[in-house]
């Protein structure tokens, strides 16, 4: 019998072993998790009844968000989950996208080597400085992660970049002839930094993950200028365990609990019940319903995959077109970008307290709230449009019994905004704990008042996936911090300040530029690649115009917003085509009006602040 057919087989068999190592490495995910959401929550009883809490909470939760990142970065190699910018294997035959995937994972597994190797480094000069984590707990012991988790996705990388040995013994020697010319460069490695960097993009271009490209970037980089690689795994080891982070995996685990279990269904009978009877009525409840969702799980394929199939017979039924129903869920996948608790809203915060404009989670949670009602506002009004008078609406007139009736049945999962909000701005909870406590409210309403979720055979799966989305993007927000400050050595950000303000003269005409060019940036990077490679750049720009940091944020992720819309690299686009099963230029047709919604809506965002800045002046 043949590799190939070896390889088959495993997959429809997989060994003992092989399952025992999956379910280990979903159980650990799902119990760094569970450690994650119980933990805060535990605090803020203990603190309120006995005036006590548990020592050292705020370390452990942080570490732990390293080990659910670096475990969910497993699960994703694992699974081949992760995160690309490219999408060029889509448009190959079986045989140029094997080679196309050979080329992207020798130059990947050579880069994760390194990493691997940084983070080892990393890891033996804290056990040489003897540093203390808690409880007598050497520090060491918790940073080994960092090099085991990169070893790992080293070893899934090669294995996984071929279906047969021939495949594979391409790409160790194509990945180990890239590792020795990196340790034993024919010339200066400052010669070679130009050519890696070439070879980089190339690999890119062909697939290999986002997190190499952009770690990748940092390595040579810092090899060319012969300074440590280690320093690369202390900046990923720094951003990871950074106190506010932990938010990101909590609230999206809320989202995860929300979409597994059947609360989109009810929610989805809710907002028909309420305003299914008037023209366009189904468009709003697409919209509200998307917008819910996003803002909890922190992205919008989720909402794309788990809701498409449910909301497009409903706009079909209601005599709005095929084509236009595609292009308003392509769209309305990513409306609550801008709504708390949604990810790039803390990543934003975290990220340009970090580059010295001190910005408060709650404050950009409030400054998006109307520019994210604007959005939503315009979504719906395109949407009506679409709808010839007379139709769009459900056939049976409004019942308010049938109304309540729904809303009493929802009730539980309607709360969970108000949950999130009251305890993050009602001062008895810190971010985080908001987080964690959100995050279990969801897990008990879907498990013990709903039923949709077994706590034993569910729970522990959707915690694993909820893992392996976060693990992809904290594996990229480490390593990425890489680059950045590798940028921020080089004094790019102020050179960048020097030239934006003896070049322009206006800051409205500021404005409109960083508008251009943070459209281009989302053609070309997913929103968590720019948020922590752009942000540190443009902070001090804005500052030196008199920006508010709020607000710039808020332009900053409305604009990224378009760039899932943007060809060529709108993750909606790529995402609609799969779950609509069209093809994707005729998915770019059907959401290019909605493209030009949203960027008129950007363009009011940018030129009126007040959109931003008034909510968060209020709650001063």
């Amino acid at each position: 019998m043949s590799s190939h057919h070896l390889d088959v087989e495993n997959k429809k068999n997989p060994s003992l072993l092989s399952r025992g190592i999956f379910f280990s490495e979903n159980l650990l995910t799902s119990l760094a998790l569970l450690a994650m959401m119980l933990l805060p929550v535990a605090e803020i009883f203990l603190r309120k009844l006995f005036n006590t809490g548990i020592s050292g909470v705020t370390v452990i939760v942080q570490h732990l968000v390293l080990l659910v990142g670096m475990a969910g970065g497993l699960l994703a190699a694992r699974d081949q989950r992760l995160l690309s910018l490219s999408t060029l294997g889509d448009f190959l035959n079986k045989r140029w996208a094997g080679y196309a995937k050979i080329g992207a994972n020798s130059f990947a597994t050579a880069i994760t080597v390194f990493l691997c190797v940084g983070s080892f480094l990393f890891a033996q000069s804290s056990h040489r400085f003897g540093k203390i984590l808690i409880f007598d707990i050497p520090t060491w012991t918790v940073q080994a992660i960092l090099p085991i988790a990169f070893a790992i996705i080293a070893l899934r990388l090669w294995w996984k970049s071929a279906e047969n040995w021939k495949g594979r013994i391409a790409t160790l020697i194509l990945s180990s002839g890239a590792i020795l010319l990196a340790i034993f460069p024919p010339v200066s490695p400052e010669t070679l930094v130009i050519p890696f960097l070439v070879c980089l993009g190339i690999a890119a271009f062909l697939g290999a993950p986002i997190f190499t490209l952009l770690g990748g970037a940092a390595l040579i980089l810092f090899w060319g200028e012969e300074s440590p690689i280690a320093s690369v795994a202390l900046d990923h080891y720094q951003m990871v365990v950074n106190p506010s982070l932990a938010t990101i995996p909590l609230f999206t685990l809320a989202g995860y609990f929300l979409a597994e279990g059947g609360a989109s269904k009810r929610l989805i009978k809710v907002f028909l019940l309420l305003v299914g009877q008037i023209r366009g009525g189904p468009v709003i409840v697409t919209t509200l319903v998307c917008a819910f969702f996003t803002s909890f799980t922190g992205a919008s394929g989720v909402t794309i995959l788990a809701l498409g199939g449910l909301l497009l017979p409903v706009l079909v039924a209601a005599n709005f077109s095929e084509r236009n129903a595609i292009g308003l869920l392509t769209g309305a996948g990513s409306l609550g970008v801008l709504f708390p608790p949604c990810l790039p809203l803390i990543l934003y915060a975290v990220i340009a307290t970090n580059s010295g404009a001190h910005v408060e989670i709650k404050d950009i949670f409030l400054g998006g709230l109307l520019p994210g009602t604007l959005l939503l506002g315009l979504t719906v009004w395109w949407g009506v449009t679409r709808v010839k008078p007379g139709k769009g609406a459900a056939k049976e007139p409004f019942n308010a019994k049938e109304a309540f009736r729904a809303i009493m049945e929802a009730k539980w999962e309607l709360l969970l905004p108000v949950v999130a909000l009251v305890s993050l701005f009602g001062g008895f909870a810190t971010p985080v704990e908001a987080a964690a406590l959100t995050a279990l409210y969801a897990l008990c309403i879907e498990v013990f008042i709903y039923r949709d979720l077994h706590l034993l055979r569910d729970v522990p799966r959707v915690m694993a996936e909820c893992g392996l989305l976060v693990g992809g993007v904290l594996l990229i927000l480490g390593v990425a911090m890489g680059f950045t400050n590798y940028l921020i050595d080089m004094q790019v950000p102020d050179m960048a300040v020097d030239w934006a303000t003896s070049t322009i003269s206006s800051k409205w005409t500021f404005l409109l530029l960083l508008n251009i060019f943070l459209l281009l940036v989302g053609c070309l990077m997913d929103i968590f690649s720019a948020i922590i490679v752009v942000v540190p750049l443009l902070i001090p720009i804005g500052l030196a115009f008199g920006i508010d940091p709020v607000h710039l944020g808020i332009i900053f992720l409305a604009n990224l917003q378009l760039g899932y819309l943007t060809p060529p690299v709108g993750m909606n686009l790529f995402l609609a085509s799969y779950r609509f099963g069209k093809p994707l230029p005729e998915v770019i047709r059907a959401s290019f009006p909605l493209l030009l919604v949203f960027l008129v809506s950007v363009l009011l965002i940018t030129y009126l602040p007040f959109l931003t800045t008034w909510l968060p002046g209020l709650f001063k």
